[in-house]
């Protein structure tokens, strides 16, 4: 078997558009991987562009091989774009011998996973109306959820900002009990000191989590806020490479990580990475803000490993036409996401919708 071609499809979305590597092979099998990242959707097209020729003509079943040929190739670069072939090659081998991917990674540990949900704070930014949609989560069976309470801070918070902020989360944390965990994301956008003052506050709502309070591949100034804050801080969306974890857990000051597979390096990566979390005691909960065969993705590490501690979820809160555009994902059941049992990833692209 051999790659023929590696083409990308995007599907325009009003939050962030979703970038799908397809990966085509002469024996007919076609793979699907995403490199979604952020706002930026040409220059990732282009990366597939660029290195697509240094796949080509390759078995897609030797994933390895490939994945480090991109890399170093790149100069040691991991790339969106990278991710998106590797994943896509590894659904070419599940549909290849009619198996989920988590089968050729060694079995499944787990019949499902927590998941959280992100994305359902849309619409009035007051207390009633994050208390509203708070309340509407766990009515879905959620037993987590996650939101950024900062609107437009930066650096720091004023007192009527701080104020307004200890609203929205006091509000949220009476609208769905003691027993929901909240998680509280900064995006990256604090002071040391800042953070720190508002970790320490955020311990009066008994939050699960504070997210990337500082710039989060500053692994200094993440380690400096955890070591001083009373909450849980965890970071890892914005690493690339495996040093950058291990420096971050070597501190000792989180027990929780969340990498991001689509700058990881994809499936196979986001598995080391976990082992290195392992090492150090430490849960994983990947970061996934994309579409729901991003989920599917994350499904198949879920399955294979052990230090999982839940597992972020968009899906219910995306746009309503995105089942025509991709069949065969999951939904949240409970609060909770089944294993697949579909060859591959499980996941089809309707490329005329």
């Amino acid at each position: 078997m051999k790659i023929t071609d590696i083409r990308s499809v995007v599907v325009g979305n009003p939050w962030k558009n979703w970038i799908f590597v397809i990966v085509e092979t002469d024996e007919g099998l076609t793979g699907f991987g995403e490199a979604t990242g952020g706002l930026a959707t040409q220059p990732t097209v282009a990366q597939i562009e660029e290195v697509k020729h240094l796949a080509i003509g390759r078995d897609p079943r030797n994933i390895h091989e490939i994945w480090n040929f991109l890399y170093f190739s790149g100069f040691l670069n991991v790339t969106a774009a990278m991710s998106g072939i590797e994943m896509a090659c590894w659904d070419i081998l599940g549909k290849s011998l009619e198996v989920p991917v988590y089968t050729l990674l060694g079995g499944k540990v787990r019949d499902r996973v927590r998941v959280y949900a992100n994305g359902w704070y849309s619409g009035d930014r007051t207390p009633e109306g994050f208390a509203q949609k708070a309340k509407e989560v766990v009515d879905k069976g959620y037993t987590a959820l996650k939101f950024d309470p900062f609107g437009t801070a930066y650096m720091n918070l004023s007192r009527d900002e701080t104020r307004e902020v200890q609203s929205l989360v006091g509000a949220v944390r009476e609208a769905v009990g003691p027993s929901v965990d909240i998680l509280i994301e900064a995006h990256d956008r604090f002071s040391v000191g800042a953070a720190i003052e508002i970790g320490n506050w955020l311990a009066d709502y008994e939050v699960t989590w504070f997210e990337t309070p500082v710039l989060s591949n500053d692994v200094p100034a993440l380690v400096e806020v955890a070591k001083r804050v009373p909450v849980r801080v965890i970071a890892g969306e914005r690493m690339t490479e495996l040093h950058d974890f291990a420096e971050f857990l070597a501190a000792n000051v989180t027990d929780v990580i969340n990498p991001e597979p689509l700058r990881t390096g994809g499936i196979f990566r986001s598995i080391q990475i976990a082992s290195l979390a392992r090492a150090h005691h430490a849960e994983v909960a990947f970061h996934n803000a994309e579409s729901p065969l991003k989920t599917m993705v994350a499904l198949q590490i879920c399955a294979v490993t052990p230090n999982i501690f839940i597992q972020e979820c968009f899906d219910d809160y995306l746009e309503p036409w995105t089942e025509d555009v991709l069949s065969g994902y999951l939904r949240v059941q409970d609060g909770y996401l089944e294993m697949p049992d579909a060859p591959g990833l499980g996941v089809e692209l309707n490329e005329d919708e």
